[in-house]
């Protein structure tokens, strides 16, 4: 089987290109096409980071949009472009830095042969159809001024695994008049989009106040918790931590909490499903993404709701779930959100994942989400998943990554479907050249997300 089999999709006609030109990169449901590269500059050599190794190239630029980029590519280059999206999101300006903090992070895909790119993105926050133009973007550049890669993988780490699953169904060979990306790497990813992979925070935010009546306090103007905080408040991730603290002394060792603290964090451990250590990250993001969400993203209303969801693990459910504050997603809100975040299952090449199966951050419950939104799109059989047994949320191994991109290779190019035993055996071979840390657990499957994330009540799409 060829790499065009799973490109079922006819190049777009002349009119149709003509149409999308007009179409531009803006946002909703309009057909884009790819960034007009003619415009960009080309970039400039640099220095790559002290920490990437002899024998690598790097290239460095900001594009049309504002988007800081790093490029490196190998001397002895294996053809291939890994064109990266990275996670976050950050919520401040872009900075070069965080392109080359990224290389740093994934040196092992050029020291494996790989060319790498990374864009910081033109902008913070939570938008996902912007990222994934810029990413792109940056595959035009590459093309345009670096060279011309025999293949694309689109890599997703984090957050930009939904960037990368989003672009991959919003840029293919109808949209774009060539093959943008001949297959997708989705690495720790949030899957399965923000309307259902974020519900979990707007439920942590409802159990903490009911627990700690801090955030907001009691003398302190009262918000809805699901906008994270109202558009002009200012706070701090400190300042977060601060309360936090305060109310479950999470910066104390355990023999240093009263009883009384250590029982709301047990009570929050065993409803939300989090472990202890995860709990500071998302009260931040529960704060400060869903504000960044709400004020800039869905016009000041909240696309979050917990109507409807049952709340299990407390020592007295009853009364937990008649003392949460309750609230119902905008309608309008929840569908703009999902116009950006949620992908539709309609990925036109090789998709392989893989995720630590106690991923704190991103669930691995997410993947099960995520199965089945490709199923339901019909990209099922376009989709291998895997599992490992360690790692973290930010990288897993350096022999795990090489070996999930010989396998997604070997599909592209030969039509080879991997497996995850497959994949698991290959890893093991490859200890002795990247190192030792392989851990792919070939028989896991994850369960659904309900079972660790209250089903609720939803405005509809339509």
């Amino acid at each position: 089987m060829q790499a065009s089999a799973y490109f079922p999709l006819r190049p777009a006609s002349a009119s149709l290109l003509a149409a999308l030109a007009l179409a531009g990169c803006g946002g909703g449901s309009a057909v884009l096409h790819g960034p007009v590269t003619s415009i960009e500059t080309a970039p400039k050599s640099t220095a790559c980071p002290a920490e990437i190794p002899a024998g690598i190239s790097c290239w460095a630029g900001q594009d049309s949009k504002g988007a800081y980029y790093l490029i490196a590519k190998p001397a002895q280059w294996n053809g291939t472009l890994v064109l990266h999206a990275h996670g976050g999101p950050d919520l401040a300006a872009p900075t070069a830095d965080r392109a080359a903090e990224d290389l740093v992070r994934w040196s092992i895909m050029v020291r494996a042969g790989y060319a790498w790119a990374g864009s910081t993105y033109r902008q913070g926050g939570v938008e996902v159809r912007a990222a994934a133009e810029d990413t792109e973007r940056l595959r035009g550049i590459f093309r345009q001024h670096v060279a011309k890669p025999q293949r694309t993988i689109l890599h997703g780490q984090s957050w930009g695994a939904g960037v990368a699953a989003k672009g991959a169904e919003m840029f293919n060979e109808q949209t774009v008049g060539e093959r943008p990306y001949d297959g997708v790497l989705l690495t720790s990813g949030v899957l399965g989009g923000g309307t259902h992979a974020y519900d979990f925070r707007t439920d942590l935010r409802v159990v903490y106040q009911y627990l700690c009546a801090n955030h907001p306090r009691p003398n302190e103007p009262q918000y809805a918790l699901n906008l994270g905080l109202p558009a002009d408040a200012k706070m701090r991730q400190a300042d977060v931590a601060l309360r936090v603290n305060e109310c479950l002394a999470l910066d104390k060792p355990a023999a240093q909490r009263t009883a009384a603290q250590q029982a709301k964090i047990d009570t929050i451990t065993k409803v939300i499903k989090i472990p202890e250590s995860a709990i500071q990250s998302h009260m931040n993001w529960g704060t400060m993404h869903f504000q960044d969400i709400s004020a800039k993203r869905t016009g000041g209303a909240s696309p979050f709701g917990n109507e409807g969801a049952v709340y299990a693990g407390s020592a007295d459910d009853a009364a937990l779930n008649a003392g949460v504050l309750r609230y119902r997603a905008d309608p309008a809100a929840y569908r703009k959100f999902a116009d950006d975040t949620d992908p539709l299952g309609k990925i036109g090449v090789p998709v392989l994942s893989a995720k630590w199966i106690s991923d704190p951050t991103a669930f691995v419950e997410l993947d099960a989400r995520f199965r089945a939104v490709m199923q339901q799109g019909g990209s099922g059989d376009r989709l291998v998943q895997t599992f490992t047994r360690q790692g973290t949320h930010s990288y897993i191994s350096d022999a795990t990554y090489p070996t999930l991109m010989t396998a997604l290779m070997q599909w592209v190019e030969a039509g080879v479907k991997p497996t995850a035993a497959g994949i698991a055996a290959a890893c093991v071979g490859n200890e002795a050249k990247f190192g030792v840390g392989c851990s792919f657990d070939a028989a896991y499957v994850p369960a659904s997300l309900s079972t660790r994330v209250p089903e609720r009540q939803r405005p509809s799409l339509q």
